[in-house]
């Protein structure tokens, strides 16, 4: 099932999540939804906070990125698919990298972000099992920004002052629902739109 995206502005966005237990109700069910609503939107990761949802959860899927043949660093993440549950960051080393990001949650808004670009994160995978791994290049920079969203951080609160007081406006416009998207959305100051 698709699930509507939260839209900036929502608070879930900004509180740090909880960690969920092994029984955590209809664990499974979840995560295929957040896949089908990541793939609806054509994203390439999603996490928990963003359908609504404030725990330490986010999935990634990485493979669109397998589509540019001539970036090696893409080609590297072209069969990566992971389920991150109750993920902590050990580390962040390695060079600062720049790179636009965009949010499924403040769409048609790209900015440039900083970020190591190897990191080693542990948690558990979707059976449940402890992962304790290095990752870097794209996936580091993807895992490190949904791992922001359980945090209650979005990628904009990267951005210097004078960037983030020049969106001021867009970023109000989307929260009022004043923004064309392609999938499902909650707006915070606004009814469900379609």
């Amino acid at each position: 099932m698709i699930l509507p995206i939260v839209a900036y502005g929502d608070l879930v966005l900004k509180k740090k999540a909880e960690d969920i237990e092994k029984d955590y109700e209809k664990l499974d069910e979840l995560i295929e939804n957040m896949f089908e609503t990541m793939y609806g939107a054509q994203g390439i990761g999603l996490a928990a906070p963003q359908i609504g949802k404030s725990i330490r959860l986010f999935i990634v899927d990485a493979s669109p990125f397998g589509d540019d043949e001539e970036d090696p660093e893409a080609q590297k993440v072209k069969d990566f698919k992971e389920v991150f549950i109750n993920a902590q960051i050990v580390e962040e080393k390695g060079e600062p990298m720049v790179f636009p990001e965009g949010c499924l949650s403040i769409p048609n808004i790209r900015e440039e972000v900083t970020r190591n670009d190897t990191i080693l994160i542990e948690y558990y995978d979707r059976d449940w099992n402890f992962q304790r791994r290095e990752f870097d290049g794209y996936a580091a920079r993807i895992i490190q920004h949904e791992y922001d969203h359980i945090d209650g951080i979005l990628f904009t609160d990267h951005l210097k002052p004078l960037k983030k007081k020049l969106l001021k406006r867009k970023l109000m416009d989307i929260s009022k629902g004043k923004v064309e998207v392609a999938y499902r959305m909650k707006f915070p100051k606004m009814k469900l739109k379609r």
